[in-house]
């Protein structure tokens, strides 16, 4: 096991919410987490040039210390789509920095949490998209379904496209996005059924001070760890 991949049913379903839950879990175990932003659309600038929040939230969640441009190799200024963000910027989207990224955070790790952009189709370049990427890191996905009116058809289209292209499908964690969701608890009883992966676990609508890891299976996310 050299890390997970996690993807979402859409944009702001959860994702990065979800995955500093992972981070968290994670290391309570015991083991050493690099976080892993490979490709970022949507940033300001500071002191250490273009960040994304996403990735700043996953380097605080892992224990803070890791390089930036490792975690996050494509940093895009426009809170667009990838592809056509980096085309603004003039920057191709390739496969070789992302991989180099990757072994030099895997060199200082037991494990690597990868959060994509977007959903698993979500394109980086044209001819290129996270399904690609994700493929290319040859990690087991866990698929955030952002839990509001439309996701069980969201859930099972992704979960179906995960599956066929020959990506490991290791697990679904729920995130609610609306608090008001109708049949919230019926819902997640469907997608246990629909869905013939594991659920890790439902995170609560957010709260800033509760960092979602004890809303994880514990046991179950130990099993695909193995």
């Amino acid at each position: 096991m050299r890390g997970l991949f996690v993807t979402g049913t859409d944009t702001d379903c959860g994702k990065t919410r979800v995955a500093v839950a992972l981070l968290h879990a994670l290391r309570d175990s015991g083991l050493r987490v690099a976080p892993f932003k490979p490709v970022a659309a949507g940033a300001t600038r500071g002191d250490q040039g273009l960040c994304n929040e996403d990735a700043l939230q996953l380097i605080a969640a892992a224990g803070g210390g890791w390089p930036y441009r490792n975690v996050n190799p494509y940093c895009l200024e426009a809170a667009v789509s990838p592809h056509l963000a980096a085309r603004e910027e003039g920057v191709s989207i390739e496969s070789g920095p992302i991989r180099d990224a990757f072994q030099a955070l895997l060199a200082n790790a037991d494990i690597v949490l990868a959060e994509g952009a977007g959903g698993w189709m979500a394109p980086l370049r044209e001819d290129w998209c996270i399904e690609d990427l994700a493929l290319e890191l040859d990690l087991p996905v866990v698929l955030v379904i952002g839990l509001r009116l439309g996701c069980l058809n969201h859930a099972r289209l992704s979960a179906s496209r995960i599956q066929t292209s020959g990506a490991s499908l290791a697990g679904w964690i729920g995130s609610v996005v609306d608090p008001d969701m109708q049949r919230l608890e019926e819902n997640v009883t469907s997608l246990k059924a629909l869905i013939d992966v594991p659920c890790l676990g439902v995170l609560p609508h957010l709260d800033p001070m509760d960092t979602g890891a004890g809303n994880l299976d514990a046991a179950g996310l130990q099993s695909i760890l193995r």
